[in-house]
């Protein structure tokens, strides 16, 4: 069963995303696009083999814990070490790091690959690797000598160890401690929950990066340090030695991603848990914000990779159901004429239409935070702070669009189905499931949304959005040119001039102090401004689609375009005079009225 479109994929990439050209870049000499292509066919037919076949199985066998023990599906076994051996873990990271130095936008295409065919899997992938890549940044030398080696073959597997559970996402109020032994080392002691791929049968070592205040450090998030736990102690040669008492408290019972494990971790409740500092004391949510950054680009192209599947099911679906009859020009059906098949159906393309295009809006959204990160990593001096504020503005974005877009398109897939949607003989109900957790993994909606408002918007005095604007600006000129795309041009530019006029709303309530007024509607505000970020990306893809041979896969970008700004851009007047609305009244709603 398809799904993913490996021609999409690829005219994302080299058609709207340019990859030709930044593969000119010296970091990246070692590649050309037939090298990419191999990897590109490599795993996909890893995906096709060893991951897509197994993903219901892992949802009705879900992970278990026993007696301190995880034990996940015995196909993870083949996976990881086969993972390992692709340099999957590694493929983003330095040379002189034993790195593959691939550009992101390959990267997160091979991952979007993978987690279109099992979404249960690339967790264990992504989080050692943004483990790994924390120790690599901002770890001494023998921290990195130590630990990352066996990460990056996938031998041990790698964790984020944030989320406790007295504080939730409120990091300030974590309470995990670290104290200072004779040897430069630390005792930590704490619980943490939520914590994924955290244990399993096969990986020797778990290497947990844990986020405990030293005793005496300041409140808040300032006193926040950084710590490499092992669950076992390592010796000089990378060998393991005694067990760290890193026990593991249980497994959570989930709705969906079941054969993806998400525990709850003691550190020091049965023995010492001895932790490693990393870098300087008191900067470790500084540290921890690379991965977690890193981890909602990821979360948001998981969610991407779900809807992607879910699509590519409704669809196989709606070609092969016959149901009713087309209307004839008298507005009645003849029921002597066979049944035509569902996907004939009007409605059944809309949803069909909503599908393909949150799908391939979200994915090009996460190939151009790709293409941002890979500049930003090239570039020098303003070039580089340029990509860097794209980079931060998109993130929010990035990780929220996906995951709610991603979720009501994957429900609208169900509904394609029918009452078979609802039925576990079909895979639907999983892919809806799977996604729900999309929406909260590494901050939920409102948490994004706030970050959004509060500090993309309005830092460096609006920097971030200028450039962004500046970029959007640049299509639409390109655009307005070209007679089949100059209404949505208009029409995108109409839009994002909402924006600007929204936030010149809000912000004089922020001006005076208003902070909680300027911030209320922020989830609708994130609705707008992604539904204007994903309008931006199918005027790319009109654009590029112009210029495409094949006359029914242009015909199809155009006319998915032509769905997104009927459907979805028409939405943000609607989401523009909900924001500037006088009433207050989710402020002004009290705990008693409720």
């Amino acid at each position: 069963m398809k799904y993913y479109d490996p021609q999409t994929l690829s005219f994302l990439l080299s058609e709207v995303h340019h990859l030709d050209e930044l593969l000119q870049a010296d970091r990246f000499a070692a590649y050309d696009k037939a090298s990419i292509d191999l990897l590109l066919d490599a795993v996909k037919d890893f995906s096709d083999t060893a991951l897509f076949p197994y993903i219901q199985e892992m949802d009705e066998k879900p992970c278990v814990f026993k007696d301190g023990k995880v034990t996940v599906h015995e196909q993870f076994g083949p996976i990881l070490k086969k993972a390992g051996e692709m340099g999957l873990v590694s493929a983003a990271m330095n040379e002189e790091d034993n790195g593959l130095q691939m550009p992101m936008l390959v990267v997160n295409a091979l991952y979007f690959i993978m987690e279109a065919a099992n979404n249960h899997v690339t967790g264990y992938l992504g989080l050692t690797a943004g483990a790994a890549n924390v120790i690599l940044t901002f770890g001494s030398e023998k921290l990195k000598q130590k630990y990352v080696p066996k990460m990056l073959t996938m031998e041990w597997g790698g964790t984020m160890c944030l989320t406790e559970p007295q504080a939730g996402s409120s990091l300030s109020d974590i309470t995990s401690s670290a104290k200072p032994l004779d040897d430069g080392s630390y005792s930590i002691k704490g619980q943490k929950i939520f914590i994924s791929a955290s244990d399993h049968q096969f990986s020797d070592n778990f290497i947990h990066l844990v986020l405990a205040r030293i005793d005496g450090a300041p409140a808040g998030t300032k006193g926040i340090s950084l710590f490499v736990v092992p669950q076992y102690h390592v010796n000089d040669d990378g060998s393991t030695d005694d067990y760290n008492h890193v026990d593991v408290v249980g497994e959570f019972v989930k709705l969906g991603q079941r054969g993806y494990c998400t525990n709850h971790l003691a550190f020091g409740d049965s023995g010492e848990s001895v932790g490693y500092l990393i870098g300087e004391a008191n900067q470790g949510l500084s540290y921890m914000f690379q991965l977690m950054n890193e981890a909602r680009v990821a979360t948001g192209r998981m969610g991407t990779g779900i809807a992607s599947a879910a699509y590519y099911a409704s669809l196989q679906y709606a070609k092969e159901r016959p149901q009713g009859r087309k209307l004839q020009s008298t507005g009645k059906k003849d029921p002597s004429v066979e049944q035509t098949l569902i996907i004939n159906h009007p409605d059944v393309k809309r949803m069909l239409l909503h599908q393909k295009a949150i799908v391939e809006g979200c994915l090009s959204l996460i190939l151009q935070c790709s293409y941002y990160l890979d500049q930003h990593v090239i570039s020098e001096g303003e070039e580089k702070k340029k990509y860097h504020l794209l980079t931060e503005i998109l993130n929010p974005v990035a990780k929220t669009y996906p995951s709610e877009a991603g979720k009501d398109a994957v429900d609208i897939g169900l509904q394609v189905l029918g009452g078979y949607g609802y039925m576990m003989d079909f895979i639907s109900q999983q892919y809806l499931r799977d996604i729900r957790i999309i929406s909260i993994y590494e901050g939920t909606t409102g948490i994004q949304s706030l970050d959004l408002m509060g500090r993309k918007v309005t830092m460096h005095d609006g920097a971030a959005l200028k450039l962004l604007a500046n970029e959007i600006e640049e299509t639409i000129k390109l655009a307005i040119s070209k007679e089949e795309l100059k209404s949505y041009a208009t029409t995108l530019g109409a839009n994002a001039q909402l924006i600007q006029t929204t936030l010149g709303h809000l912000v004089p309530f922020a001006m005076k102090g208003n902070h909680e007024r300027y911030l209320a509607d922020a989830t609708i505000f994130m609705d707008l401004f992604s539904t204007v970020v994903i309008g931006w990306q199918w005027l790319k893809m009109g654009l590029a689609a112009l210029k495409q041979n094949d006359a029914n896969f242009k015909a199809s970008k155009l006319h998915t375009l032509d769905y997104f700004y009927k459907y979805e851009m028409s939405r943000c007047k609607g989401l523009h005079k909900t924001i500037c609305d006088d009433s207050e009244v989710t402020i002004k709603m009290n705990e008693e009225m409720f």
